[in-house]
């Protein structure tokens, strides 16, 4: 019997700094998201980030944080619950970290008499820090606890066209009512040096700008390239004018360079140096809003964006529970199922 199985980024289960610090803990220890040896790694994290952080980041959830509860969560499961109502098979949901673990999801599905899983990781784009670690995590817990179970892998959907014309017709809703003089896609940020330990030639990633429209395998993998056909697809879907959108990356940590521009400095330059005072928001590396999109983007990005001296914002949400979404998981999962018999 098939079923899928979603899995999303997590949670904290409460805005509260133990919860916070929990969470952060399973996240920044994970060795695709701070890649570097475990000595090293439990210095940092637990020496350092944890002593201060959770803190910070609690306020930060306490401003984003719902009735229902998380943001994420809700989200996630609003999705599921419609996209298993569009389904003939099981669907089951489970987060990369926090306590709605992939292991439950699994467990769902096994009860169910499931054998043959479809993992879809809720991201568009390949990073080690997001897709990359949720399938090594979906297949260590399926081979050491669900072994008589199969798993097949949904690829990165960056350029599908089926997303790219959902996600388009979404944002072309919303941009409908605003009168924007430029829309910026900001995509989550990642170090540079993720973008090497990714390239499976080893040698094609320059960082440059050279190397992104250039045929190479390593775009399979790469997490930049990827974000910028994104952009590329729906600016054609959209028809926007080249000088009326650009990319930029948020979230960084720590002093490594990470991936340019910088979403924050892009806030302040875009309405000083290129007069931009009328800004439209896109999150295309997240299905469903959170943290980073919520907080980071609609509230801070909005304040930085005013202080910098543009005018009118406009942050864009992402796909949640929107139904063509819904539609279009759906319709891949059928293709799976019809194709995989």
């Amino acid at each position: 019997m098939k079923g899928v199985l979603l899995v999303n980024l997590g949670s904290p289960d409460s805005p509260s700094p133990k919860d916070v610090k929990k969470y952060l803990k399973e996240f920044l220890m994970d060795e695709r998201v701070i890649d570097v040896n475990v000595v090293l790694r439990n210095i940092l994290v637990k020496g350092v980030i944890l002593n201060t952080r959770p803190k910070k980041s609690a306020e930060a959830y306490q401003k984003i944080w719902w009735k229902e509860g998380s943001p994420l969560i809700v989200i996630s499961e609003r999705f599921h619950q419609k996209l298993e109502k569009k389904t003939k098979v099981p669907v089951a949901l489970g987060m990369r970290y926090g306590s709605m673990s992939i292991e439950k999801g699994y467990r769902e599905l096994e009860k169910k008499g499931v054998t043959e899983v479809l993992l879809i990781p809720l991201y568009p784009h390949y990073a080690m820090s997001s897709y990359e670690t949720v399938v090594e995590k979906s297949l260590e817990v399926q081979k050491s606890l669900f072994p008589t179970m199969k798993t097949d892998v949904l690829p990165p959907f960056y350029n599908n066209k089926e997303y790219i014309t959902t996600m388009s017709n979404a944002i072309r809703k919303d941009l409908e009512n605003f009168e924007y003089d430029h829309v910026l896609f900001s995509y989550h940020g990642i170090p540079e040096r993720h973008i090497k330990k990714s390239d499976t030639t080893k040698s094609h990633c320059k960082l440059d700008g050279s190397c992104c429209d250039k045929p190479s395998e390593a775009h399979a993998t790469c997490y930049r390239h990827q974000c910028f056909e994104t952009t590329k697809a729906i600016a054609k879907e959209l028809n926007l004018p080249d000088d009326k959108f650009s990319d930029s990356f948020q979230s960084r940590l720590g002093r490594d360079p990470w991936l340019k521009p910088y979403t924050d400095f892009e806030f302040e330059r875009l309405p000083q140096e290129e007069n931009k005072k009328n800004l439209a928001v896109i999150t295309p590396a997240f299905v469903s809003d959170c943290l980073e999109t919520l907080e980071e983007i609609a509230m801070e990005g909005e304040e930085q964006f005013q202080e910098g001296g543009g005018e009118n914002y406009k942050h864009i949400p992402c796909l949640n529970d929107n139904d063509e979404w819904v539609h279009t998981v759906a319709k891949w999962i059928e293709n799976w199922t019809d194709n995989s018999q």
